[in-house]
């Protein structure tokens, strides 16, 4: 084999020619270029643009392409440097000006000048940039290319496989130009755009991914007849190429958007302070978006009544749970207590989280009476002053919902929420400093955890009004309005850990300073400063002790729901003998809970500090499958709630399909999660070393961690799953 390889390279002399004449007249008016603007045309660009070319003589001439006609993998891999490695590293180096000044000056002025300045050539390469058209460029040729006909043609003739290759490559040199910005032209559009542009992009190579992974059957004939190489099939092989044009692409697509999202959240802020208006206002433009500050929402939010009037809804929902729990017909899709809580009540939250901040907490039932009624002067135990309880209640809770079905039990679940509320009642009405909200409620620590990656802030507007104050009432209260229970500072406060957006810090600051910010995603996390009520995330290990829990949690309880790992237990379950599946059930929980992070902890460095900027991964696994349910069985609640109210005596439960465009939107979550991840662990990285080969060396393992989380939880997701909480 390693012979075959290494005799497989093809130095064709065309394109050792046309690669070499390439790099001779970009290196040429480079050089020229760099003597007179050294800032502009820098030795990155020149780096950039050599590696680009180097990439392209990778995929044309190593093994690569010989192996191609025999792997689907090597193939794939030849099309990914074709589209996303050598277009883009060529584009960097800017190369349309450095290649024109390395011509011959001649050739420059009486060859190329007259008919590069002729304006139908500048009018039809204004239109061929167009963003619209580079996109459809793009997709036509990938889409095209990867039909089995064309493909098989491809791979058949030398002719076709070359045209094929050249639509690849110039279809991608379009595609980047856009979002990189080449020189001369005028971009058509603003450069946020480049967002969705690069999203869309990701769907259609997600799309395509998924249906070379989960094929089930071989799609491309030539491959079928090909001889195999190292015993592997040619499903194996061509699920194998979907994978490697699956997650590289993705990141491909989805890194630059992040960076674009960076650049634009950031550049915001920085147009905002340098607009030049009246000294009277110049405060007002500085401040950054606030959802308070909306006409009607804001009003609505800031109303001093509107959250114990959200916490009565959500109380009557769950009295109405609680009722139909314990009174009603024990079949969970025809009762509240089995649609609300497990499909309903999951699937918004994860959403809401992600999207809008802690906005449960804000509206939890649970703590509508809360305050000092049973005294309230307690200190909460300062051996309990800890994340430890809550993680412990979190796992407890999730093995016992897979071990005794609680979300199959209505009975079961009004007694938990009954227990909720006589757990909250107590310690809060007992304890000072609504000590179950930062110490014992698993729910909450889990919405704590995620809102680490939420937009949206309880932050002051202004350090400095808040360094002039003299009162503090946003901790302390005052005569009219309770301050911060939690004991947050809110000018010290980092981030939404321990934030339970009851607001109380808004409507007691008398200066008006405390809003609904919107901040950058995980930010808390990449600067991790000492927070009132919880110092430095990364010195805190209980808090990263959650963050394990919460990951490794999402695909644990997701993995027991599909066939091949509930096939796998009911195996161990026969083979042992047993006589009940708990011993099987609660092994499997404990190996993935607690075993498995456990020995990453022992195994990856810095495991404390790196385990936050997993978050976003952990975050999108819970969304997408909790979102499945949703999705899965959004009809649930209307038999059930027809029969609650004695409006219907139909009691089906409707279809639980999966709509054919749900599996995208689930890798889309998945894929914006891990590549979320992989920059707060750079940028983490960064912080714990100023030398970058060190955090180079940091980055490798952690980012090989999280693409690993990342295939697991696709893998996860595309497994026949149990379509629970619906009559069948």
């Amino acid at each position: 084999m390693a012979e075959a390889i290494l005799t497989s390279w093809r130095f064709d002399f065309h394109l050792i020619g046309l690669l070499g004449l390439a790099v001779f007249l970009y290196v040429r008016g480079w050089v020229r270029l760099h003597r007179q603007s050294p800032h502009r045309y820098t030795v990155e660009r020149l780096a950039s643009y050599l590696g680009g070319l180097t990439a392209l003589f990778i995929a044309l001439a190593s093994p690569l392409d010989a192996f191609g006609n025999l792997l689907l993998m090597a193939h794939m891999v030849q099309h990914l440097i074709l589209i996303m490695v050598a277009p883009p590293l060529i584009l960097l180096g800017q190369p349309v000006l450095p290649i024109l000044r390395g011509l011959p000056a001649d050739v420059f002025r009486e060859g190329l000048g007259p008919f590069l300045g002729w304006h139908g050539l500048q009018r039809l390469a204004r239109r061929l940039t167009h963003p619209v058209v580079c996109w459809l460029a793009m997709a036509a040729s990938v889409l095209f290319w990867h039909m089995p006909r064309w493909y098989d043609l491809g791979l058949t003739s030398a002719g076709w496989h070359g045209v094929e290759h050249a639509c690849f490559f110039y279809s991608a040199l379009l595609f980047w130009s856009p979002v990189i910005g080449l020189w001369p032209n005028r971009p058509h559009w603003p450069q946020w755009l480049a967002i969705p542009y690069l999203v869309l992009a990701d769907a259609v190579n997600t799309a395509l991914s998924a249906w070379l992974v989960f094929s089930s059957h071989v799609v491309y004939q030539t491959y079928a007849a090909a001889p195999r190489i190292a015993g592997m099939s040619a499903l194996e092989d061509q699920s194998t190429a979907g994978a490697i044009m699956w997650v590289p692409g993705s990141i491909a697509y989805l890194i630059p958007a992040l960076i674009l999202t960076m650049r634009a959240i950031q550049g915001s802020r920085a147009k905002s302070q340098l607009i030049r208006i009246k000294p009277a206002t110049r405060a007002a433009a500085r401040q950054p978006w606030d959802l308070l500050r909306l006409p009607t929402i804001g009003l609505i939010l800031r109303h001093r009544w509107f959250r114990p009037a959200f916490q009565g809804v959500l109380f009557a929902v769950a009295a109405a749970v609680v009722i139909d729990g314990l009174r009603g017909p024990q079949i969970a899709p025809l009762n509240l207590a089995g649609t609300l809580p497990w499909t309903y009540w999951r699937g918004f939250t994860v959403i809401a989280v992600l999207a809008a901040g802690n906005l449960f907490c804000m509206g939890c039932p649970f703590t509508l009476v809360r305050g000092s009624f049973l005294g309230g002067k307690l200190r909460w135990p300062k051996a309990l002053r800890s994340k430890w309880l809550a993680i412990a209640l979190l796992a407890l809770y999730l093995w016992a919902n897979e071990v005794f079905s609680l979300w199959n039990s209505p009975w079961w679940t009004a007694w938990i929420v009954i227990g909720y509320f006589v757990a909250a009642l107590l310690i809060n009405g007992l304890f000072q400093g609504a000590s179950f909200c930062k110490y014992v409620c698993p729910i909450g620590q889990f919405h704590f955890v995620n809102t680490l990656v939420s937009p949206l802030e309880v932050k002051v507007r202004s350090s400095a009004v808040c360094g002039s104050c003299k009162t503090e009432d946003c901790i302390g209260g005052n005569d009219r309005n309770r301050g911060c229970e939690l004991y947050l500072f809110q000018p010290m406060k980092a981030g939404n850990f321990d934030c339970t957006f009851c607001l109380d810090c808004v409507q007691s600051c008398p200066h008006d300073n405390v809003g609904l910010i919107v901040s950058t995603p995980g930010i808390a996390i990449t600067e991790d400063r000492r927070g009132s009520g919880i110092g430095r995330l990364s010195e805190r290990t209980d808090a990263a002790a959650l963050v394990w829990v919460m990951i490794f949690g999402s695909l644990v309880t997701a993995a027991a729901m599909v066939d091949p790992v509930m096939s796998w237990m009911h195996a161990v379950y026969r083979y042992f003998g047993l006589h009940t599946m708990l011993p099987v059930t609660t092994g499997f929980f404990a190996a993935g809970i607690m075993a498995a992070p456990l020995l990453l902890w022992w195994l990856l460095p810095r495991a404390r500090a790196f385990a936050f900027p997993l978050i976003p991964l952990g975050t999108a696994m819970w969304v997408a499958h909790f979102s499945f349910h949703l999705v899965t069985g959004w009809r649930s609640i209307v038999p059930a709630a027809t029969r609650f109210l004695h409006l219907s005596a139909n009691t089906m439960a409707g279809s639980a399909e999966v709509p054919e465009w749900f599996p995208g939107i689930q890798l889309l979550v998945l894929g914006c999660g891990l590549v979320l991840s992989v920059y707060l662990i750079w940028k983490t990285a960064r912080r714990v070393t100023e030398s970058v080969g060190r955090a180079v060396r940091l980055l490798m393992p952690w980012a090989a961690f999280a693409i690993g989380i990342y295939a697991a939880s696709v893998w996860i997701l595309f497994q026949p799953m149990q379509m629970r909480g619906m009559v069948m």
